[in-house]
Order: structure tokens, then C-alpha cells, then sequence
């Protein structure tokens, strides 16, 4: 879009890749009135799994949820301790409270932003329970090289929320730890409005996430619904929560799925473009990727802005594109610098000097499926002039 007057155009963050065939999709469960967790979202959930290569997809109302509940699953409780990256979401760190665990934090490495494997090791206590390695902007952490540090008995979670589609030396997101949940925000690669999905190919975590999914209930509402005894009610033998997931969202997740494929080639390609048109510019240092990733997911463009390369500090860089109508956003938090964690448990910002300076220097670029090249040049002109 552009200001004729001013010639600046209007480039957004992200937006979510909607058509008529979405529109369309919705229609089914409207018309048949079954709007709350049904056949839609056992469609949407077989369909999932196939593409991820898992043999369990529970979706749930949001990629938090889905992380509370594989937690809660995985026996994570009052006294256990989780692992997690300092640069992430807060939500990743905030599930861990939500179970009266304490989450450790751990530094990230400032090319790949993500969990830094060699501060793993020194984390590790008699009580973790799990670790979460977070795929942060569609970039699968290095899972082998964590499986080597982490023992058998800790809980590998996956924060898969920006990776839908992505891949690891030939293994799906999702597929790659005891469990993983990914997030369908408007921000990610494909929306349901809000909602997630949680992954496992461990029958019994599957089994445990699926009877708390659904209050602690044995049966699910569409096997009461159908039963042919109406008056018997589900007995709770644990506690459980409500994170179902509607059937208007799985329509609307089930045409997205089908379009994933392409949305990441369109995003492969613009990354490309960036980081090709971008190259001679030194203070501005694209995410790494390694050779153990089969496939980047390319949630977000995020780039380091050096601090000792760059003419002016990030926040005056992000003003000045912002007045040239780009939007950017900080790559995510440095969480362990919020006031929550660094009062609650006595943080220094320079505890995790990898995750304070990602958190002070990363800078999203615009990229979505409703770009073109225009905006992609007006992008990299701007840049080029500052």
C-alpha cells in the first residue's frame, strides 16, 4: 500500500494469509451446529500428525495451553525445576510457574537465538524435570546436540510455536522431543485466530494430555454425544482444565495446513531476497542457519543489528524505518530482564549477556505471504539509506 502523497508505503509486521477458502470452510460446522471440539478438530489433528510425522496431534486453544498441558502431562510439579532459553516468549517460561515448578533459565547463542547448548550442562540439577529448546523464529534448535547433554530421564519439550512445517536433519518440528506444541497466533506461519497443537509419539503422554485437555474427563464430548446411553456422565480421576479447541477453528485450520507448504516456499523466498539484497551491510546479521536444518519455517525475519557496526543504537534504527512506514518489532523478550522474573528470583541482566543483547539488538523485518517485491525493495532501499 502506498501514500501517493508522501510516496511511503505501508508495510506491516505480519498478516495472516486468509481467502474465500477459509470463508468457505467455516460453513460446514456452522449449518451442522456443532461449534465446540468435534469432527473438524479430529480431521484437523489426523491431518497434523501426517504432515509432522507423529503418531499424536491434540489441538488446543492456544500454544501456552498446549505447553501448560504437556507439562502437566509430563508430571511437572511443586519443586521440579524446568530449563529454558532467557530469550523466548514469556510464555515459555510463564507454563513452568503455572505448575508450581521454577523454571532455570539459560543462555541463547546470538547467531542462531537460540538455546546456547554449551550453558545446558552447568543448569542441570537433581530436580529438572524437563528442558524446553524453543525452534525461535522457525529455526529448529540443535535437538541432537541436547539429547547428548540432557539424561534419559529429563523431558525434552519442544516450543514449536513459530515452526509449523519445519524440519531437523530430515525429522519434523514436532517429532523431535518427547513432546512439542506449536501456535496458530495471526503472527505465525498459519492462524486459527488463536489456538495450538501439541505433538507426542508417546501413546501415554498423548493419553494423559488428551483426558486434561477435556476438564480430567475419561470420555470425550463427542464420544458422549454419540453415545447410546445419554444419561451416563464421564468420571474425573485428575485434574483437568477446559483447552478444547472448536470446530470453526479446525476448519479453518484444516485449509491452512493444506496452503503450508507453499506459504513457507513464499517465505524461503523473501528471506533469501533479504538476505542476498542485504549482504554488504555489516552492522545487520541475519539469523544463522545450520546445516543440520532441512527446512527454516520462517516465522519472522530477525537479524542482529551489531552494536558496535551499526550507525545508531537498534530502537533508533526501528524509529526511523517506522516513520518510512515499515513496521519491526524486537526479535522477543530477554525474559529473564521482566520485572516478574528478575524480582522473583534475584536476576541480573547480565546473567545471560547472550539473551540481554539479542533482546537490546534483534529487529524483525517485515515478512508475510501478502508481500511482493515492491515491498521487499522498498524495505532494503530504506535500510540501505540509514
Amino acid at each position: 500500500m502506498i501514500n501517493v502523497a508522501s510516496n511511503i508505503r505501508k508495510i506491516p509486521i505480519a498478516i495472516p494469509s486468509l481467502s474465500e477458502d477459509e470463508w468457505k470452510a467455516v460453513r460446514e460446522p456452522l449449518l451442522s451446529g456443532w461449534l465446540t471440539q468435534g469432527p473438524k478438530v479430529a480431521q484437523f489433528e489426523s491431518a497434523f500428525s501426517k504432515l509432522h510425522g507423529v503418531k499424536h496431534s491434540l489441538a488446543v486453544t492456544s500454544c501456552t495451553t498446549g505447553l501448560h498441558l504437556a507439562l502437566e502431562a509430563m508430571g511437572v510439579g511443586p519443586g521440579d525445576e524446568v530449563i529454558v532459553p532467557a530469550f523466548t516468549w514469556v510464555a515459555t517460561a510463564n507454563v513452568v510457574l503455572y505448575c508450581g515448578a521454577t523454571p532455570v533459565f539459560c543462555d541463547v547463542d546470538t547467531r542462531t537465538f537460540n538455546i546456547k547448548i554449551d550453558d545446558i550442562l552447568s543448569k542441570i540439577t537433581e530436580r529438572t524435570k524437563a528442558i524446553i529448546p524453543v525452534h525461535l523464529f522457525g529455526l529448529c534448535a540443535d535437538i541432537d546436540a541436547i539429547r547428548s547433554i540432557v539424561p534419559s530421564n529429563i523431558k525434552i519439550l519442544e516450543d514449536a510455536a513459530c515452526a509449523a512445517g519445519a524440519s531437523y536433519k530430515g525429522r519434523m518440528a514436532g517429532s523431535l522431543g518427547d513432546m512439542g506444541v506449536f501456535s496458530f497466533h495471526p503472527r505465525k506461519s498459519i492462524t486459527t485466530g488463536e489456538g495450538g497443537m501439541v505433538t507426542t509419539n508417546t501413546s501415554e503422554l498423548n493419553r494423559l494430555a488428551e483426558i486434561m485437555r477435556n476438564h480430567g474427563a475419561e470420555v470425550s464430548e463427542e464420544m458422549r454425544h454419540n453415545s447410546s446411553k445419554p444419561y451416563l456422565l464421564p468420571d474425573f480421576k485428575m485434574l483437568g482444565f477446559n483447552y478444547r479447541m472448536t470446530d470453526l477453528q479446525a476448519a479453518i485450520g484444516l485449509v491452512q495446513l493444506s496452503k503450508l507448504d507453499s506459504f513457507i516456499q513464499q517465505r524461503q523466498a523473501g528471506a533469501q531476497y533479504y538476505t542476498e539484497k542485504l549482504k554488504d551491510i555489516s552492522w545487520l546479521i541475519p539469523q544463522q542457519v545450520s546445516p543440520n536444518i532441512t527446512q527454516h519455517a520462517w516465522q519472522a525475519y530477525v537479524c542482529y543489528v551489531d552494536p558496535n557496526k551499526a550507525p545508531m543504537p537498534r530502537n533508533e534504527i526501528m524509529d526511523i524505518l517506522q516513520q518510512q512506514g515499515i513496521a519491526t518489532r524486537p526479535g522477543t523478550h530477554a525474559v529473564h530482564i521482566l520485572t516478574l522474573y528478575k524480582e522473583k528470583y534475584g536476576i541480573h541482566p547480565d546473567d545471560f549477556p547472550g539473551a540481554k543483547s539479542c533482546g537490546e539488538n534483534t529487529m524483525a523485518l517485515p515478512l508475510h505471504n501478502k508481500m511482493v517485491r515492491e515491498d521487499f525493495d522498498y524495505i532494503i532501499q530504506r535500510i540501505k539509506k540509514i
